[in-house]
């Protein structure tokens, strides 16, 4: 069994709500829910501009958004899960005002959402249909067990 998770700041500057070892920590945590035996992840921490840039991309949607994930197929149940997550900070931050949380508690939030993308889950697009998803609640579930919540911060 091997989750190989790495994690790079893409040259961001200034604190991060939560170290990189933590961000890898929390990706293992959700593989390990999932009953995921062997993974590669990778986790790249990037600006406003290059996750806009990922996003018109990759999805074809105009601006930034929070978390991009990109998993690979696996030719049989025995290959590792595969994916890369990127995820952008900033608009974490400025989630976690609008809902009234911690800015840890978002990154926090970004990771476990990033990976569960990752191992196939999804969510409609719509922000009152998304939060009520199943892949949403497995999220919150998710967090609350590791109590990266408010809290406990």
């Amino acid at each position: 069994m091997s989750l190989d998770v790495d994690v790079a700041t893409d040259g961001l500057r200034g604190p991060l709500p939560l170290a990189r070892q933590t961000i890898a920590d929390l990706a293992r945590k959700t593989l390990r829910a999932e009953r995921v035996r062997d993974a590669l992840l990778s986790i790249t921490l990037v600006d406003r501009r290059t996750i806009a840039r990922l996003n018109r991309r990759h999805l074809g949607h105009l601006g930034p958004t929070d978390v991009i994930s990109f998993g690979f197929e696996r030719v049989s149940a025995h290959d590792p899960v595969v994916g890369d997550v990127y995820i952008a900070p900033e608009i974490g931050r400025q989630n976690a005002r609008e809902r009234g949380v911690p800015p840890r508690e978002e990154l926090a939030r970004l990771v476990v959402h990033g990976v569960l993308h990752v191992l196939g889950y999804d969510h409609p697009d719509h922000d009152g249909e998304r939060e009520s998803s199943s892949m949403w609640r497995r999220q919150e579930r998710l967090l609350r067990r590791w109590a990266v919540r408010r809290s406990r911060q």
